[in-house]
């Protein structure tokens, strides 16, 4: 007998959730826009994942981020080959998978969806990483366009007043930059409506995540690092409210039905650093087959951890302080404390870190808190290693091995 591949399996397609679709149709219509804004006398900024994006939608400028495009990159299992091709121009294969896939990415128009539009600027914050400052060097000079650089002290407890006053300070100039190679004054009264959407979309956002605190949750970690583009690439727009209250009505819907993610979900599961791109259909399988449910991560969260910072009256100068108090540009203890309070909210049994070979700056540290959450919270927890875009840092045996030993060890707890 030959298998039919339009029958479908009724219970899996109960548990899809349906505004995936839309989903796709927005971002699509996204790139569409970024790579035809030329033709529109529109101008477009690269921008990082953690630079203030709301005074670009205000000045009509599209923001376009080679993280995400580094992401897709993943997803499409074509990170190891840009990221081959970027050692071969001589880039160390030690450097972050977004940057050598990016930066290899550019003269061949590589990745899935056949390049990034070039950008006629580039926005970098050095809140997320130090290694995004040379990696904007390198591609303003390939393209030949201006750089704006958003530095961020590194926040230990608080931040003090002279560091609050410094990123105020370039907030300004920021604006002033980007009104010089725009050619475009910023109207305020569209600046204070782009950061209220945002305020907004953040505050849904953290509702849709928290859909997940209950049992059995309607969406996964793995879900959350899908709906994530969102937040990250339109922010300040009315396009990601609407969208995530349609998906917070449909999760809501999913809860009254008793309908979870995972089928007959025992464990939950809190996951730390960005994804493995190339593996999470995999990692999701694998994790199931345990019925276990990745409820909640430290990355998507981080895009919803700061809007108590925001003051609608005051939009330009709480931005400064609110993206200068990203998840990763505090320290150890306050790590700690968010990850406490997430253990807490959501129920967790057990917690994987994803020591990214990638990303030192959300690796380093890993260790500590491993020990200060089995010490403090006698929650189990498990480091696998991998690299969120090049899989030849991953081993899926040895991975399977280490998920199955830990998921033994929950059970036997």
């Amino acid at each position: 007998m030959i298998d039919n591949p339009k029958i479908t399996d009724p219970e899996k397609e109960k548990r899809k959730i349906k505004c995936v679709k839309k989903m796709k149709e927005i971002m699509t219509s996204y790139y569409i826009d970024a790579k035809t804004a030329v033709q529109n006398n529109k101008k477009v900024a690269w921008i990082t994942s953690g630079g203030p994006v709301e005074p670009l939608i205000a000045m009509d400028i599209i923001p376009v981020y080679p993280e995400n495009h580094g992401a897709m990159i993943g997803a499409g299992k074509m990170g190891a080959d840009l990221c081959s091709k970027a050692e071969d121009m001589g880039y160390s294969r030690d450097l972050c998978s977004y940057a050598r896939a990016d930066i290899a990415a550019s003269p061949i128009n590589g990745g899935p969806i056949g390049g990034l539009p070039k950008p006629d600027m580039l926005v970098c914050s050095n809140n997320i990483c130090g290694t995004v400052v040379k990696w904007y060097e390198i591609q303003a000079r390939y393209y030949n366009v201006p750089l704006f650089i958003f530095d961020t002290p590194f926040i230990h407890s608080e931040p003090s007043p002279e560091a609050l006053k410094y990123v105020k300070r370039q907030m300004g100039e920021y604006i002033t930059f980007l009104e010089e190679h725009s050619g475009r004054s910023l109207n305020h009264d569209r600046m204070k409506e782009a950061g209220i959407l945002a305020i907004r979309a953040q505050n849904l956002w953290q509702e849709i995540l928290d859909t997940a605190a209950n049992r059995p949750a309607p969406m996964t970690a793995f879900d959350a690092f899908f709906h994530l583009a969102l937040i990250v690439t339109l922010r300040g727009t009315s396009t990601v409210v609407d969208y995530y209250t349609e998906l917070l009505a449909e999760l809501k819907e999913r809860i009254s039905l008793g309908i979870g993610m995972v089928p007959e979900e025992k464990y939950r599961l809190l996951w730390d650093n960005l994804p493995v791109w190339y593996r999470t259909r995999w990692l999701s399988d694998k994790l199931s087959s345990h019925r276990a449910s990745l409820v909640a991560d430290t990355y998507t969260s981080a895009w919803c951890g700061t809007t108590h910072l925001y003051d609608e009256n005051n939009i330009l100068e709480s931005m400064a302080v609110a993206y200068s108090s990203v998840y990763l540009n505090i320290s150890i203890d306050r790590m700690y404390e968010i990850i406490r309070g997430m253990i807490f909210k959501y129920g967790i049994n057990g917690m994987i870190m994803h020591s990214n070979r990638s990303c030192k700056p959300y690796s380093f540290g890993q260790y500590d808190l491993q020990k200060m959450i089995m010490k403090n919270l006698k929650i189990p927890v498990l480091i696998i290693e991998a690299d969120m875009v090049d899989e030849r840092a991953f081993s899926e045996s040895q991975t399977e091995t280490r998920i199955d030993a830990f998921m033994e060890t929950l059970a036997s707890g």
